[in-house]
C-alpha cells in the first residue's frame, strides 16, 4: 500500500484524476536524503525516473513507488536481484 502522504491531492479540482508530482525536495524530504544525493542519482542513472516539466524536475507517485520496489532486499542484509 503506498504511504497515505504520497498520494494526498486535492480531489475538488479539475486536476483531481491527474497523478502527483513530487518536487525533487520533496523526495529527498520524504527518502531522508539530501538534495544532492538525488541529483547524484540522477546523473548516475540510479534513482527513480523523472519528468522535466518546464525545465523542473518532478517525480511521479508511481515511478517513486515502483522504483523503492526495485530497492527492496530479497532478504534480510541481502542486495535486490542483479546488484
Amino acid at each position: 500500500m503506498p504511504a497515505p502522504h504520497l498520494l494526498v491531492m486535492e480531489t475538488n479540482t479539475p486536476l483531481s484524476g491527474l497523478e502527483p508530482l513530487l518536487t525533487i525536495e520533496a523526495l529527498a524530504e520524504y527518502l531522508d536524503v539530501p538534495v544532492p544525493t538525488i541529483r547524484d542519482w540522477r546523473t548516475d542513472g540510479k534513482g527513480p525516473c523523472a519528468i522535466r516539466v518546464g525545465g523542473r524536475v518532478r517525480f511521479a507517485v508511481s515511478d517513486v513507488l515502483r522504483w523503492l520496489a526495485q530497492q527492496r532486499e530479497t532478504e534480510p542484509g541481502r542486495a535486490p536481484t542483479g546488484r
